[in-house]
């Protein structure tokens, strides 16, 4: 891909951290526009109960106010909204809750007035009378005979159902010894730094909805049908987003409902949701219950995999239900397991959906397979590290079908456990537990291992469009089908069409996420950006080369063979004074006197759909060095060392921040991070006082280095790195927690491991 003296592989400072640090990047909330409307939600405060009457009289005559819409006055016409494609139309969501309400936070009126205080005020006034039900919170009590059902009538709080070896019998039978435990993955929220918001804008029979969103072309094919647009009349542009972390891919009814309301009122349309409403009323994620047994021999190779998953879906089913088949799909991780047999079942619930987070299903398949690992490991006495590397797939086995249906590309998941347990000292930290065990002492060290594999770009998401053209001035544009969200596709980008055209990165431009400009895309999600537009844009910087070669050796009288980049453009090779610049091609590019018989004129650009034919497998191996405090049960996290590989590296500086950012994500849901109910259905974790977010203080620094494995399916050789610290640092920590007082007896501790668990653990124990 790189010659010598290319950039590629080198930490390239970010193109956009100037925009960014200055603060001239503009968020959805920065946008004010002439005439400009606000829109506050009324939404339930009970999780379950009927709707006996909404009175919104009141509120209608308040200052400022122009309209309220809910199901029992004006609904805006609006139909309801599938929340994913594989889910029945009978659990859709009506856009004002019809009937009945499902969780707290359901929307039963939007409020439209002049400002967003006078906004906020008349909904207060709106008055709502329920007849309360009985709410389910967890997914397991949804599968009770007498559960009350959120869709009385589909028969069942079950939407979703996954199996795999259900036929085979137990996977477990004739292992020496059978480890089992019974985890929970916890219900986070997104909490991105910006919250949801929109901004919708009429013109004529068109509109225009500025979204924070991670997927603008999904939202668009979403919203236009609602709004009984043809696909031309709506544009959805993503300007600054800060942050999404998987529930800014959901499509949202808060959205439709501003830009409809904006075409009825013919003036522009604003809602930013608050915090509470970003955290409580919006999609969220985890929230598994799982069961693993893991069959092993007295020398440590695995017999077979026995799981059950019950997932929650929320009180509308989306992209989340389906998240147990890609747990499924990852649940035998790096190891060779020759029997798997897998239950998963998703049930609704009232409370918020569940959508995709940071991972979505890869995390639970790891945390899954790496808890039960470690269980064994202590059964049958050997080395958390040493039973890993017994079952270990081996590099000439790939690519390969996994007995779960999962086509690894590559791997070498040895090398990545050599590299992190070296790095970490791993022997020297064992001695040292040893010690500290023998003495008795009061803060005992854990170590905690997880070696993982996950897929990226799955599900179909291995197909992007991305283009390159040169524009008059002699610089270059690039164009992606992926939305920017703060991972620096700019800078990476830009490296891209530099290293094969030769034009300095700060003469590339760079333009996405909005659907007028870029005509198709699947958004950025499951770590797909740099294998698919970036090997869209790698060929397309080609496809450009390629043609200006035609017409440069036409323009200079010299085989097209002959023609290399040079200083400003393209030159003949050896005779650099013989050459012609990126201006000049870019005009003779449309000018058929300036052109070879084979080039039909046309702007010097290529566009393309790349299709890498499948995912991508990245992994590694991290090691968690924790200390307890056994009085207190307070954790403290020592060390964090990570080997993580995503195939070859384009811009080191790029994943090193993507592994920082993901291991603060996976440590935040092993230590700290819990949304959280009352037996009624009412949120107690609803803002930032009481859902406990860590801050840096919290944290370690972490030790990040990389393997490098290509990827053979794509031309960068690359793998996705956007999510791999979540997924390899949350059960390395839970693991290095309990590691920490298992020799008191203890073999298991949910996550969050607070204090209060762990000194519960103890205290249980003892």
């Amino acid at each position: 891909m790189a010659g010598t003296g290319s950039i590629l592989g080198n930490a390239v400072q970010r193109l956009e951290d100037p925009t960014l640090l200055t603060g001239d990047g503009k968020y959805v909330d920065d946008l004010v526009e002439t005439g400009m409307l606000h829109v506050h939600f009324v939404r339930s405060p009970v999780a379950h109960g009927n709707i006996l009457s909404v009175d919104t009289s009141g509120a209608a005559s308040m200052p400022g106010v122009k309209a309220i819409y809910h199901s029992g006055g004006d609904d805006l016409g609006l139909p309801s909204l599938q929340g994913f494609a594989m889910m029945p139309e009978t659990l859709n969501r009506p856009v004002f809750a019809v009937g009945k309400v499902r969780f707290v936070g359901d929307v039963i009126a939007a409020v439209v007035a002049e400002s967003a205080a006078q906004a906020s005020d008349a909904a207060e006034a709106v008055i709502v009378d329920y007849d309360i039900l009985p709410a389910i919170i967890n997914a397991v009590d949804g599968l009770a005979p007498d559960a009350p059902l959120l869709f009385p009538e589909t028969g069942t709080n079950i939407c979703f159902v996954t199996e795999l070896g259900k036929e085979g019998g137990d996977p477990t039978d004739g292992a020496d010894v059978v480890a089992e435990v019974a985890m929970v993955s916890q219900r986070l929220a997104g909490v991105p730094i910006e919250n949801n918001g929109v901004v919708a804008v009429p013109d004529g029979d068109s509109i225009t909805m500025w979204v924070s969103h991670q997927a603008p072309h999904s939202a668009h094919a979403s919203y236009a049908p609602m709004l009984g647009l043809e696909p031309d009349k709506l544009r959805v542009i993503c300007p600054w987003v800060g942050g999404g972390f998987g529930p800014k891919a959901a499509v949202y009814v808060e959205h439709i409902v501003v830009a409809k309301a904006a075409q009825a009122l013919n003036q522009p349309v604003k809602w930013i949701a608050t915090r509470s409403e970003d955290m409580v009323a919006l999609v969220q994620g985890r929230d598994y219950v799982m069961n693993a047994r893991l069959g092993v021999n007295n020398d440590g190779k695995i017999v077979g995999l026995d799981a059950s998953v019950i997932a929650a879906a929320g009180a509308y089913p989306a992209i989340g239900a389906i998240l147990p088949i890609l747990s499924q799909m990852m649940a035998v991780g790096v190891y060779e397991i020759p029997k798997v047999r897998y239950d998963g079942k998703t049930v609704l619930t009232n409370n918020s959906t569940i959508g995709a987070y940071r991972g979505a299903g890869r995390p639970e398949a790891t945390q899954l397979i790496e808890r039960v690992v470690d269980v064994a490991a202590d059964l049958i006495g050997i080395d958390p590290a040493e039973i890993r590397r017994i079952n270990f797939m081996r590099p000439g086995s790939f690519p390969r079908t996994t007995i779960t249906g999962a086509n690894y590309d590559s791997g070498e998941y040895e090398k990545s456990l050599d590299a992190v347990l070296e790095a970490s000292g791993y022997a020297d930290l064992r001695i040292e537990q040893a010690a500290r065990r023998a003495s008795g002492d009061t803060m005992q060290l854990g170590i905690g291992l997880s070696a993982y594999v996950e897929v990226t770009a799955p599900v179909g998401l291995h197909i992007e469009w991305g283009a390159c053209e040169i524009n008059d001035d002699g610089s270059a544009t690039v164009f992606a089908g992926t939305s920017v969200h703060g991972q620096g596709h700019h800078t990476a980008f830009a490296m891209l069409a530099s290293d094969m055209l030769g034009i300095p990165m700060d003469k590339i431009k760079f333009v996405n996420s909005d659907t007028k400009t870029v005509p198709r895309g699947s958004g950025t999600l499951g770590s797909r950006s740099l294998q698919t537009a970036g090997s869209a844009i790698h060929l397309a910087s080609e496809g450009v080369l390629e043609r200006a070669k035609k017409i440069a050796a036409h323009m200079l009288e010299a085989a097209a063979d002959d023609i290399v980049v040079g200083d400003g453009g393209l030159e003949v090779a050896g005779v650099p004074a013989n050459n012609v610049s990126w201006v000049e091609l870019a005009a003779a590019s449309q000018d058929i006197s300036k052109l070879p018989d084979d080039v039909e004129p046309g702007a010097l650009r290529h566009e393309l759909d790349f299709d890498g034919s499948d995912s991508t497998y990245p992994f590694g191996a991290h090691v968690s060095v924790v200390e307890v405090d056994t009085e207190t049960g307070r954790v403290t996290m020592l060390r964090h060392i990570a080997v993580d590989d995503c195939g070859r590296i384009l811009n080191p500086l790029l994943v090193r921040g993507q592994q920082h950012g993901g291991i603060a994500q996976g440590a935040a849901q092993a230590l700290y991070e819990h949304v959280q109910y009352d037996t009624d259905g009412n949120p107690i974790t609803s803002n930032l006082m009481d859902y406990a977010i860590p801050s840096a203080a919290e944290l370690c620094s972490f030790e990040t280095s990389n393997t490098e494995t290509d990827s053979p399916r794509n031309p960068l050789g690359a793998k996705g790195i956007g999510e791999s610290g979540t997924i390899g640092s949350t059960p390395a920590i839970q693991n290095a927690v309990i590691d920490a007082v298992s020799h008191l007896g203890i073999v298991h501790i949910d996550m969050p491991c607070t204090a209060e668990r762990v000194w519960s653990a103890i205290q249980a124990a003892r």
